[in-house]
């Protein structure tokens, strides 16, 4: 199934209604608030700016955090709209509500070659309802400001949502050059991966990655397992883990992993050794152990020399990489050696490379690796998860031909 492009939409002189995503970080206790990375508004530049010079007047709708159904000022979108008027290098109107009077006069004042940003559209409840018929009742308001809409919220395609999938249902509609990149791509590392085919996990939790663990062992040459998660793993191969993250409910479910892997000749690839400490803290004492030998009392935080040279070993060897989830606490310098000497292996594989977004994305920017380096980072951490899991999303889905 292919999806609908912007090519495929005549948008000279008509509103254009776009759902991006604009869930930006803001910087902890400063005023007035600040974004502290403006990834995800400086991402929908190119969809916004190809409209712009097609001759279209553009609605943008986004979300902000998670308000309730009701508005918090420390929610609204108002900073993101100034944020975006400086990278545009135009001014970008605001309005104060998200389909009540403010939205209606702006959209009604807007003409071709102008943005207007609504407010957080989740300060109305009806666009994350459950019941189809409120939030069809949103995007029925909302498809009254336009003439076609165009989903570039990656971020949000994994979401049945009024500004995602009802609205698209209302109008002529198209993915955004964001949506339709993340979309390829994926479809790309899923279905006709270019081999060897190593995808690496980190993060802290086996339970978030059950689903993407089972569907990729049905698609991957290599699978490296760094982060909280691999405990679990050496739990399951019977290691003692000291005071590491573990789920314990998850050992069977893992073993199961394991074994399917041996089954279709998948190479599982753990830590060899680890860089643990006798506290969770930046100022912790640490030291470096093998895998099997974590003394109790200490907790792994990071992976050791060993496993990185191992991992990249293997990611070098590779044609197509996807990376999701970091291989330590690297917001703690102690403990972000593993992350960023496997994300700058990455950057030296002669083939596909794909962040999965989310904490591997903020990892990437944080330890100051080129993301040029990358052949795609994505800017939908859950979004991407449930692609690798093999799901349908619902905001690709209603896009399909």
């Amino acid at each position: 199934m292919t999806i609908r492009s912007l090519s495929d939409l005549d948008v000279t002189g008509r509103r254009v209604l776009v759902r991006v995503d604009f869930n930006v970080p803001f910087a902890k206790g400063v005023e007035p608030r600040t974004i502290s990375d403006d990834g995800r508004i400086r991402a929908a530049l190119p969809t916004i700016t190809r409209l712009l010079d097609a001759g279209a007047a553009v609605i943008l709708m986004a979300h902000l955090g998670r308000p309730k159904g009701v508005p918090a000022p420390e929610f609204s979108l108002e900073p993101v709209a100034k944020r975006l008027g400086e990278l545009l290098g135009r001014d970008v109107a605001y309005a104060t509500d998200v389909t009540g009077p403010s939205a209606q006069a702006a959209v009604a004042a807007i003409q071709p070659g102008q943005v207007v940003l609504l407010e957080n559209v989740r300060f109305d409840a009806r666009e994350t309802s459950k019941v189809a018929e409120e939030r069809a009742a949103l995007a029925a308001e909302l498809a009254t400001f336009a003439d076609a809409f165009v989903s570039d919220g990656f971020g949000v395609v994994h979401r049945e949502q009024a500004s995602v999938t009802d609205v698209a249902r209302l109008l002529p509609h198209a993915a955004g050059l964001l949506v339709e990149a993340e979309t390829k791509v994926f479809r790309k590392v899923l279905d006709d991966p270019d081999r060897p085919y190593t995808v690496v996990l980190g993060g802290s939790k086996v339970s978030d990655k059950l689903g993407v663990i089972a569907h990729l062992l049905t698609k991957v040459d290599t699978l490296v397992i760094g982060g909280g998660m691999c405990f679990t793993f050496l739990a399951a191969q019977g290691h003692s883990v000291g005071n590491s993250l573990l789920e314990v409910d998850q050992i069977d479910t893992v073993k199961g992993f394991l074994a399917s892997a041996q089954e279709r000749g998948v190479e599982v690839l753990l830590p060899q050794d680890i860089v643990v400490a006798d506290a969770f803290a930046a100022d912790a004492n640490t030291q470096i152990v093998s895998a099997d030998s974590i003394p109790d009392g200490w907790l792994g935080l990071d992976i050791g020399p060993k496993a990185i040279a191992d991992f990249n070993a293997a990611i070098k060897s590779s044609k197509t990489v996807v990376w999701n989830g970091p291989m330590g606490v690297f917001e703690m310098a102690a403990f972000a050696d593993g992350t960023k000497q496997v994300a700058l292996a990455i950057t030296e594989v002669d083939g596909l490379t794909v962040v999965g977004g989310g904490d591997s994305a903020a990892a990437v920017r944080m330890l100051g690796i080129d993301e040029a380096g990358f052949t795609h980072i994505s800017t939908g951490g859950g979004a991407s998860l449930e692609f690798l899991e093999g799901k349908t999303l619902p905001g690709i889905a209603v896009l399909e031909d």
